[in-house]
């Protein structure tokens, strides 16, 4: 499985940005797509995950500002950011997972600025 991260930026605090990962290749009909992220000096960390039966979770740390969504159709998982804070600055990662395999995007950075 390939993932292909895009919509990372710069974005001034209270402003949004929408990530994307499609992922290709051998796709099981049953999965969980999600998305971490990683700051400088920290570890990386649940942002949010969707499975493909629509269960969601969501760090609490950005619950009523970002939401997961996916089209199923095109193996693809979204993010959409909302008034995001600098905090929430760092490198964001998708994670395609299966009950036996689990795979890692390339990253896409993501900067808010104060």
């Amino acid at each position: 499985v390939q993932l292909q991260a895009s919509g990372g930026g710069l974005v001034q605090a209270g402003g949004s940005l929408r990530l994307s990962c499609a992922a290709s290749g051998s796709i099981r009909s049953i999965n969980s797509m999600g998305w971490y992220r990683q700051a400088p000096g920290k570890q990386r960390e649940l942002v949010a995950t969707a499975t493909s039966d629509g269960s969601t979770n969501y760090a609490d740390s950005v619950k009523g500002r970002f939401t997961i969504s996916r089209d199923n159709a095109k193996n693809t998982v979204y993010l959409q950011m909302n008034s995001l804070k600098p905090e929430d600055t760092a490198v964001y990662y998708c994670k395609y997972s299966t009950f036996v395999h689990e795979y890692w995007g390339q990253g896409t950075q993501v900067t808010v600025s104060s």
